[in-house]
């Protein structure tokens, strides 16, 4: 049994990176992420690197910028003076582009706001959501078929009359994903934002690292933390075999993120620091003794599966395997999770079942089984596509992606640079799905997708799919010269007409999302159908107890 209090919506933004679990009060639930609050029943003679560290760099930076966008169809607006406005002429004149008042007064363009949050261990050429919006006094009326001009963002900040910037840390630009109800009277104010889906590219790299606490900083810990944490994890740069910890000060060491947490840097800073330090032989026996018992008890498991994953090696891996044994699913699941990024095959059936059955564990399971180089994971998950449960079958296919990018079975079409388009050739009921946050992409589950005529839809300002008469669709794009195609009743051939004649994925969307509402989509269609975190996970006792 399991309680969700998150709502999903359209400018919701997923990520597995970003799947931690929120508490409850109670002593029957737990969070899905070990706390501190356990550490006094999980002491031992050993001193963790949590004891005289904490972590740098997990937050997230914000950037922002003034832009333009450009395309709109006659929706835009002259904006009035303000910091906002000076600051876009500037950066106008610096590209040189002739006459920008005229240009800004040109009803197809509008002065926007952008945003976007620089996640943890993000490195240089990586992507990133970016958020865009009209001013507070702005009288746009609608971003819909906008283009982000290209825009360089920093942090900033307005100072007396002037914007102020930092340093250029990214770039963005792109196609503005306008929500699809928003040209519902009730939902107007939708129509003035956006996002431009993985438009922000970054260019400067964000480090991770540990500060040692105040009064423990000295040369000789800031090394024996970095000894202690290379003993544990290396990596390849540039093809040499490397420690992932460089100690830098007497309070500072570096850490370069390990690639098997590259979507996960929050648990990989969290295993880092339950590394022990100076840990003899008989001190890590006892305290893997400690870590069994622990590990066995629900209300001490989440922990104790963590510090046993910061261990490594055989030794850990087998009272790990005695977790698997439990008749507790909390305990089987931590276990599972730690196995996983230690690369176990042993942990693939487990997370594989609690993926099926178990919603709260769900995120985090697909997170673990995609972290892996394990050929059963993969097998694994690839039946997972073809369950009833909508938000599995997409969280597997983006565990897959990450797990496996160039995997032939799940790579996609590029869509003239605007999208990805993926056909699944896979069992269960039929489903179209499309994403609002992280990259643009399309991913057809089944191959057979049809659409029930008679239809007239919407695919952005300047086409119209007609599929009034006959068995065939008539898509028609009115922008300068009118131009037409006529294609089978078919959702893929339409989506690849709708981008022959200049549609970008915000139209594709837009169409869909019009013939799901219409009742003209048969299929299932989904938006942004990951594994919610945060989900309350009820004990086993509860359960038993309820019944």
């Amino acid at each position: 049994m399991t309680k969700t209090t998150a709502i999903p919506c359209w400018l919701a933004c997923f990520s597995f990176a970003l799947c931690l679990g929120s508490g409850c009060t109670t002593p029957l639930f737990r969070q899905q992420s070990p706390e501190s609050s356990v550490e006094d029943q999980l002491s031992s003679t050993s001193t963790l690197i949590s004891h005289v560290a904490h972590p740098y760099g997990l937050g997230y930076i914000k950037l922002e910028a003034v832009s333009m966008a450009t395309g709109l169809a006659g929706t835009g607006e002259d904006p009035p003076p303000s910091p906002q406005r000076a600051a876009l002429m500037d950066e106008m004149k610096r590209r040189d582009i002739e006459n920008p008042n005229e240009v800004l007064a040109r009803p197809e363009t509008s002065l926007v706001l952008v945003r976007g949050y620089l996640r943890p261990g993000i490195q240089a050429g990586d992507r990133f959501d970016i958020e865009v919006r009209t001013s507070s006094r702005s009288q746009t009326t609608s971003l819909r078929g906008g283009n982000l001009l290209e825009t360089r963002m920093s942090e900033t900040a307005v100072l007396g009359d002037q914007l102020r910037t930092g340093h250029i840390m990214a770039v963005a630009n792109g196609a503005i994903l306008v929500d699809p109800t928003a040209d519902s009277p009730q939902e107007t104010a939708l129509a003035t934002k956006g996002r431009v889906l993985g438009g922000g590219i970054v260019t400067k790299s964000r480090n991770l690292g540990l500060i040692l606490d105040h009064d423990r900083q000295s040369i000789r810990l800031s090394q024996k933390l970095g000894k202690a944490i290379n003993k544990r994890f290396h990596t390849f740069i540039e093809g040499q075999k490397k420690g992932v910890a460089t100690p830098k000060t007497d309070e500072f060491v570096e850490l370069v993120l390990h690639p098997r947490y590259k979507d996960n840097v929050g648990r990989y800073m969290r295993v880092v620091r339950n590394i022990a330090i100076d840990e003899s032989a008989s001190q890590q026996l006892e305290r893997l003794q400690l870590l069994t018992t622990q590990l066995l008890e629900p209300v001490t498991s989440a922990t104790a599966a963590l510090r046993l994953e910061a261990i490594g090696g055989e030794a850990a891996v087998e009272v790990l395997n005695e977790g698997l044994q439990s008749d507790d699913t909390e305990v089987r699941f931590y276990s599972a999770e730690a196995l996983a990024y230690l690369d176990e095959t042993e942990a693939v059936e487990t997370l594989t079942q609690i993926i099926r059955e178990e919603p709260a564990f769900r995120v985090n399971s697909l997170a673990a089984l995609s972290a892996m180089d394990d050929g059963a994971a993969y097998d694994n998950l690839r039946t997972l596509l073809s369950v009833k449960s909508s938000e599995t079958r997409y969280g597997a296919f983006r565990a897959i992606t990450s797990m496996a990018p160039q995997d032939s079975f799940t790579h996609g079409e590029d869509m003239r640079g605007m999208f990805s388009y993926h056909v699944l050739d896979v069992s269960g009921p039929p489903m179209i799905h499309a994403t609002s946050s992280h990259r643009p992409e399309i991913v057809m589950f089944g191959k057979q997708h049809e659409l029930k005529l008679p239809l007239v839809l919407d695919a952005g300002p300047n086409i119209l799919v007609n599929g009034l008469t006959g068995g065939d669709i008539k898509i028609s794009q009115f922008r300068g010269a009118t131009q037409q195609r006529t294609v089978a009743n078919d959702v893929e051939a339409v989506i690849r007409a709708v981008v022959e004649l200049g549609g970008t994925y915000p139209d594709v969307v837009q169409m869909l999302q019009q013939a799901k509402e219409s009742g003209a989509l048969s299929s299932r269609f989904r938006v942004n159908a990951l594994p919610e975190g945060g989900r309350e996970f009820l004990r086993d006792e509860l359960k038993l107890a309820s019944n």
